[in-house]
């Protein structure tokens, strides 16, 4: 796959509710959950400019709701949110279109992906968003999630003997034991 030209819906600004409906369309049963925030600003209560869709979507489907995306605008990547959910990694990839939603606003995507830790293994975005490398990077070595398709696989923040088995923001038996923690002071 390669990076989307952003030219089908950009054309003219549309609606958060638009938006909204057109990936809830195109996506229909693959979306688990969805919702749309309106951000209030101070002295703008009653018609903010800024509005937040959040969408959880099955991991299949990742990459075609991200997809849908470039057909509105190329979504502007922030970073990569993560948890360490129980009996699953939960991703935030938070995104911005600007075009679409018209001049002098933006509109925040936000879109969660489970992992079960069953299948620790997440289709990469890297192809798409080269920009997500080190978000993405980072939480393969701080959750022990594998991203197929990233090609940089290096370690990122760790130390280079660092245990790989230890993930440092796991909350199972595979984060990080009391012997690995240097309290200070």
């Amino acid at each position: 796959m390669t990076r989307k030209s952003w030219t089908s819906h950009s054309e003219e600004s549309r609606s958060p509710e638009d938006v909204l409906g057109i990936l809830k369309e195109k996506l229909q049963d693959r979306l688990e959950a969805f919702e749309l925030r309106p951000k209030k600003e101070a002295g703008r209560e009653e018609h903010p400019l800024i509005h937040d869709i959040w969408i959880t979507v099955r991991k299949d489907a990742f990459l075609s709701l991200v997809d849908e995306l470039f057909f509105f605008d190329f979504p502007h990547f922030h970073v990569l949110s993560t948890d360490d959910s129980g009996d699953h990694i939960l991703f935030v990839y938070h995104f911005s279109l600007f075009r679409s939603a018209g001049r002098g606003k933006h509109l925040g995507v936000n879109v969660r992906v489970r992992i079960p830790k069953e299948d620790l293994t997440m289709p990469s975005l890297w192809e798409r968003i080269p920009g997500v490398e080190y978000s993405e990077r980072e939480a393969r070595e701080i959750l022990g999630v594998a991203f197929e398709g990233l090609p940089n696989q290096s370690p990122l923040l760790l130390p280079e003997n660092w245990d790989t088995s230890i993930k440092p923001m796991r909350r199972d038996e595979t984060g990080p034991r009391e012997e690995h923690i240097r309290h200070l002071s």
